[in-house]
């Protein structure tokens, strides 16, 4: 029987038009940390999870793409705890933290660029 590999983490690729004002956001605004310039590239991190971000000015923008504007889902130990670290900040909220049906507590946020992106917690079960 052949070994199974695993996945160990994962990244996002964003196309932005200007990458570093793009990071500066998720670290002053997100909390995210270890920014990196790499030439048109940035990259900014938190834990194990990186958005790596490019400068593509040419782009189609965001706004033109309508339900395609979600880029991701990210799952929390704690997600209370990060809606307060952040909710003080200059973060678009277009859904506030809530219980869903299919068993998370969500919310999302709009970044400056237009993206959108979810953020969930599995609700314990007792």
């Amino acid at each position: 029987m052949s070994k199974r590999a695993r996945i160990l983490d994962f990244n996002f690729v964003l196309a932005v038009p200007d990458a570093m004002a793009t990071a500066r956001w998720w670290v002053d605004e997100m909390g995210f940390g270890g920014l990196q310039d790499l030439d048109g590239w940035v990259f900014v991190a938190r834990e194990r999870f990186m958005i790596m971000l490019g400068s593509c000015p040419d782009a189609i923008p965001v706004s033109n793409l309508g339900d395609h504007q979600y880029f991701g889902y990210i799952r929390l130990d704690d997600l209370d705890a990060y809606f307060a670290e952040i909710s003080g900040n200059a973060v678009d909220f277009i859904k506030h933290p809530i219980d869903e049906p299919w068993g998370m507590r969500e919310f999302a946020v709009r970044t400056p660029d237009g993206h959108r992106v979810m953020f969930g917690q599995e609700i314990a079960t007792d």
